[in-house]
């Protein structure tokens, strides 16, 4: 009997254990999730007013960063943005979900759309709103308004436009951000600090925070400029600190200005060029030139005030042309303020007049065209002319004189409304030498009395000893040197509190030879950082340099003195000496 023939045996495959197919799920399920993912947005509310938030909510049921919120900015100011997450269990299953909260501010009224954002792969939806005008806020009923004023609501193209928002609040605030936006087309530039005040109104008491800024339109036509908007946190019961350390309630704020309508106009065929639209312009001698000399400087200034632009706009004030003179211009000041809602520029110029000899000199006055916003007509102000009389100079200006001037036309001068010149101290001949013939009478006298002493100094006999008289013959006299009229105490004092022709003048005074200008002082320095400091002091002084620089090149350059070069005399000193000594 034959065994029977065997079969294989098939083991039955082992069942996976229930860590592994956690586990296998679990990576199926990280990978199908993005798929699964679902997003969906709304809108708190479908109609708004101007300057009140919407709350635009974006949910997910997957983690995801903070979107690209540029697409909103063209019609919403993004005030605020939050994230919230929940975690439930239903029915054995676990659910999560993540809201994004944006709050945003309507910037105009009408219908506006809220544009699709792209979150996780996913675009959400474009959703619509209805934005109205807010209702006005009434003057001591509401804890906040605003008063939004404007200068000129009828501006010329390019004409700067004062805006002044004046935002009133009752109750302590905590936290606010008072806005403006620019309508296209214009610029809009905040200028200054805010101003803090406080009024009552209608019987009520009102902090007041009073902002200004300045609107330049670039183009003609109607120009709608949007309402300004307040949004903030009022403190709430429990007192100040409390509020200040969060114990206490707080509630949001915010107010929601009047929009308001620019009529534009254009530039006028017959304005003037270049084109200065203002409100007024004045020009006045702050000081005159006085005790003019042959080759030297004296300085003048002229101030100008104007109404209705920014110093950017205004140009500079031109140095005038004086024949007979060089004239030069330092660099001008400027000073901005505020006169209610209009800016208001001032501009200083000092400039210096060197007359070529002696004589009658004619500076003209400044003149520059503007445009009157007010009266829609174009306007010139102007300086008077001014007759100087120039004294002889010394050096090579001793016998310098100036042409006689032409016979001036009898011309009014101009009477427009704008211009104006204060009275300027009077210089001309007459008046000049009626008060120096006194002092040339008495200089004459004291001359005469000088040269008188001197003569009797010179003839009166005096014993000589031997001694000394070999002495004399055998040694020749030193050289005399000029006695410097200023000094280093002066050089300091003068970069510290004095003009930079001041310093200009001490240093050519300090010079041991004569020296009548800052050429001649450069020609007797040896160190060269010294006649850098006074290239630099040149350039400022003539409006081509920094005044500041100058000063400081000039104080590190001087600290010690000024460094002058051997005089020219040395060697012939040297061969003074050579006959004491015998030659072989």
């Amino acid at each position: 009997m034959q065994p029977a023939a065997s079969t294989p045996t098939r083991h039955a495959r082992a069942p996976l254990p229930f860590a592994a197919i956690a586990l296998l799920a679990l990576v199926l399920l990280t990978v199908t999730l993005p798929a699964l993912a679902q997003t969906r947005a709304w809108l708190d509310r479908s109609r708004a007013a101007i300057g009140q938030p919407v709350v635009l909510s974006i949910e997910s049921d997957q983690d995801f960063g903070q979107p690209d919120l540029t697409p909103l900015q063209r019609d919403f100011s993004v005030v605020d943005t939050s994230t919230s997450r929940q975690m439930q269990m239903v029915n054995g299953r676990i659910s999560r979900s993540v809201v994004l909260a944006i709050t945003l501010q309507p910037r105009r009224t009408g219908e506006l759309t809220v544009p699709a954002l792209e979150v996780n792969g996913q675009r959400t939806p474009p959703l619509g709103l209805r934005v109205t005008e807010a209702p006005a806020a009434q003057p001591g009923s509401s804890n906040a308004y605003i008063e939004t004023q404007v200068d000129d609501p009828t501006p010329y193209v390019q004409q700067t436009v004062g805006v002044t928002l004046r935002l009133f609040y009752a109750v302590p605030l905590v936290s606010g951000q008072l806005d403006i936006d620019a309508p296209q087309g214009t610029s809009l530039q905040r200028v200054g600090e805010d101003v803090q005040s406080t009024r009552e109104v209608n019987g009520r008491r009102y902090n007041v925070v009073e902002r200004h800024f300045l609107l330049v339109s670039d183009r003609s036509g109607d120009l709608q400029l949007p309402a300004a908007r307040f949004t903030g946190r009022a403190a709430g019961g429990g007192g100040f600190f409390d509020s200040m350390l969060g114990m206490g309630q707080r509630s949001d704020l915010s107010a929601v200005g009047q929009s308001q309508t620019l009529r534009v106009q254009p530039q006028p065929d017959s304005a003037p060029q270049p084109w200065l639209p203002l409100a007024d312009l004045r020009l006045r001698y702050a000081s005159a030139p006085r005790e003019l000399k042959a080759g030297q400087a004296s300085s003048f200034v002229v101030e100008a005030v104007a109404r209705g632009a920014t110093r950017a706009q205004l140009p500079d004030l031109p140095t005038p042309s004086v024949d007979g003179a060089q004239v030069f211009a330092e660099p001008a000041q400027y000073e901005d303020s505020f006169d209610g809602a209009t800016p208001v520029v001032k501009i200083t110029r000092r400039y210096s007049i060197v007359p070529n000899g002696a004589g009658r000199l004619a500076l003209p006055g400044i003149k520059l065209d503007w445009w009157d916003v007010k009266a829609d007509a174009a306007r010139t102000a102007a300086l008077p002319d001014m007759q100087l009389e120039v004294a002889a100079g010394s050096g090579s200006f001793a016998n310098a004189t100036l042409p006689a001037p032409a016979p001036a036309a009898d011309v009014a001068a101009p009477q427009a409304s704008g211009d104006s010149a204060l009275p300027v101290t009077d210089v001309g001949a007459e008046s000049t030498a009626a008060r120096l013939w006194p002092w040339i009478a008495l200089t004459a006298v004291f001359g005469l009395l000088w040269l008188g002493t001197l003569v009797w100094f010179l003839r009166r006999p005096r014993p000589v000893p031997a001694t000394a008289a070999s002495r004399a013959s055998a040694i020749p006299a030193a050289p005399s040197v000029p006695r410097a009229r200023h000094g280093l105490p002066d050089l300091r004092r003068a970069l510290d509190t004095g003009t930079l022709d001041e310093v200009g003048e001490i240093l050519i005074g300090m010079a041991p030879s004569p020296a009548r200008d800052l050429d001649a002082v450069c020609a007797q320095l040896a160190d060269p950082a010294q006649r850098q400091a006074i290239d630099a002091l040149r350039r400022a002084r003539w409006a081509d340099g920094d005044g500041a620089q100058a000063r400081a090149l000039l104080r590190q350059a001087f600290a010690s003195g000024p460094t002058w070069r051997v005089p020219a005399g040395g060697a012939a000193q040297g061969e003074a000496l050579a006959p004491l000594y015998p030659r072989r």
